[in-house]
């Protein structure tokens, strides 16, 4: 039986590139436990659209239930009763105070109702590495909660193992490094803050994880730790309207790892706002490479946008000039890296680099 004799509909899905459809599973349609039909997925760009429509049939199947963890109920407990193929939305309230692993599932949402959170437990026998775990899941939106760890987890949400089609909207997450994206996963944050209390960054990207980030504020309380707003190993972030204060370094982009700050949204207004860093605003090092557009980059102790060992900053044309001031210096490279597009900062910064290019390219024949 064929998907159009049985007028199965399409449900689509979004990718940033099509490296990323290969975790595109076709989803799958169930009438209590017998699979009916394999529906088509069609992949589409999200710079396409900025809503993703789901068929009338998908939204029918939805299960709706309802935890109340200020009750007894467990999130845990529930989840794992739950059919990981069959879609289902989850309603949170209360404080859970449990680890939270999301595993293999399909169309999962979690929403958190007024002042729902997940909170790490004050032991944690079976070392979990994160309070809320996200590995070998697709479509997995979480909203409105706040996530809160302690120390002895690595991080307090970590999203991996080519998890794709992430959405966290509207989520606070606070203690241990924040939020981990790791094993070519695909996660969009959107208005996400982390107040980082342990560990290095609130955001990190690796093993070509591909992380789109609009609106938010990342920053971290007055102590003597050394804190990166995002740090990017080898995987690539995408970030719009951004607020990040008061770390060492805001963003840290390493060993291959690319930061674009365009306008990939409406929602998000400015690319970045980067301040009070008590070492680097951008610091991009190790053949990687930062593309700047309308953005922020103010107070960094030691430089505002620092290039070195192979890597490259490009300062894009956009409705406004990038602001790069009073940092010490603004701008700083060493002899084999470069900071193109000057012809696009504000103002007069302060300099430390030979290789300054005014246009986005050297001339061109």
């Amino acid at each position: 039986m064929t998907a159009k004799q049985i007028s199965c509909d399409y449900i689509y899905v979004t990718t940033s590139s099509r490296k990323q459809s290969q975790y595109l599973k076709p989803r799958r349609k169930y009438v209590g436990e017998n699979l009916e039909a394999i529906c088509k997925v069609q992949v589409v760009r999200r710079s396409d659209f900025h809503s993703v429509p789901v068929s009338a049939a998908y939204a029918q199947n939805t299960r709706t239930i309802t935890v109340n963890c200020n009750n007894g109920q467990s999130l845990n407990r529930t989840l794992s009763e739950l059919n990981k193929q069959t879609p289902a939305i989850v309603i949170v309230q209360g404080t859970c105070t449990e680890y939270v692993p999301i595993d293999g599932f399909e169309s999962l949402t979690l929403r958190g109702q007024s002042g729902a959170a997940i909170q790490q437990p004050a032991t944690n026998p079976h070392s979990n590495s994160y309070a809320l775990s996200i590995t070998g899941s697709q479509g997995i939106t979480v909203s409105g909660l706040a996530v809160h760890s302690l120390p002895s987890v690595f991080s307090g949400i970590g999203i991996g193992a080519g998890s794709s089609q992430v959405p966290l909207q509207d989520v606070h997450v606070d203690g241990s490094w924040g939020v981990w994206v790791y094993e070519e996963s695909q996660v969009w944050l959107v208005k996400v803050s982390v107040n980082i209390t342990s560990g290095y960054a609130a955001i990190s990207a690796f093993d070509k994880s591909d992380v789109h980030i609009t609106g938010g504020l990342l920053e971290r309380p007055s102590n003597g730790l050394f804190n990166a707003g995002v740090f990017v190993f080898s995987g690539h972030v995408t970030m719009q309207g951004m607020t990040i204060r008061d770390m060492q370094t805001g963003i840290d982009i390493y060993a291959s790892g690319s930061v674009d700050l365009v306008n990939v949204n409406p929602v998000g207004g400015a690319s970045l706002v980067v301040s009070g860093s008590r070492g680097q605003g951008v610091i991009v090092t190790n053949n990687s490479h930062a593309t700047l557009a309308g953005s922020s980059i103010t107070g960094g102790s030691h430089g505002g946008l620092v290039v070195a060992n192979l890597s490259t900053i490009d300062v894009q044309p956009s409705s406004s000039l990038t602001l790069v001031s009073g940092n010490v210096p603004d701008l700083f490279c060493d002899t084999n890296s470069f900071i193109t597009g000057t012809a696009n900062l504000a103002g007069v910064p302060t300099v430390n680099c030979g290789n300054l290019r005014s246009g986005n390219t050297v001339p061109l024949p």
